[in-house]
């Protein structure tokens, strides 16, 4: 029988030291689900509008999603820009402007924050989403939609409830 050399002992042990542990891939694919989880849940493709139960949207068959875009909400009592109260219908009503210079004032605000990362095509138009009550009085929408105007704002999309359409009889 042929006796190994001290030095070829040596190097076995050695090699057998360094010989790497294996890959646990129960972990790895513990990480990449919930990965696969995460994006799934803030991946959605549409926009949310805020949710208020003191409004009654109108409703509406039209299949076109709507793009992010700053959102006034009118409710029974006040006009909000982004969440923020800028008016008060009563005070808005009791005027006898033809535009709400508060509203005005604040989309131009907001104008000013958006145009930090604003591409051209938003520069060209910018948009706005009006959520308001369906009981809302005509005289206030007018001059909610003319104030948006003296803003610049020039796409101009009012927020619905969307009803499925009746399938086609055969």
């Amino acid at each position: 029988m042929l006796e190994t050399s001290r030095r070829a002992r040596r190097m076995e042990r050695h090699h057998k030291l360094r010989k790497q542990p294996p890959l646990n891939l129960v972990s790895l694919m513990d990480i990449f689900t919930i990965l696969v989880f995460f994006l799934l849940v803030n991946s959605s493709s549409t926009q949310q509008l805020p949710n208020n139960s003191a409004l009654t949207l109108p409703t509406s068959v039209a299949t076109k999603v709507p793009d992010e875009t700053i959102v006034v909400v009118i409710t029974k009592s006040d006009i909000l820009v982004q969440g923020r109260k800028v008016a008060s219908i009563a005070e808005v009503l009791a005027d006898s402007s033809d535009s709400i210079p508060a509203l005005k004032e604040e989309l131009e605000f907001q104008a000013s924050k958006e145009m930090q990362d604003a591409t051209d095509e938003n520069i060209a138009a910018k948009a706005i989403t009006i959520m308001g009550d369906e009981n809302i009085s005509y005289d206030l929408i007018r001059r909610i939609l003319t104030s948006c105007q003296q803003a610049s704002y020039t796409k101009i999309a009012f927020a619905a409830n969307q009803i499925a359409r009746k399938a086609a009889k055969e």
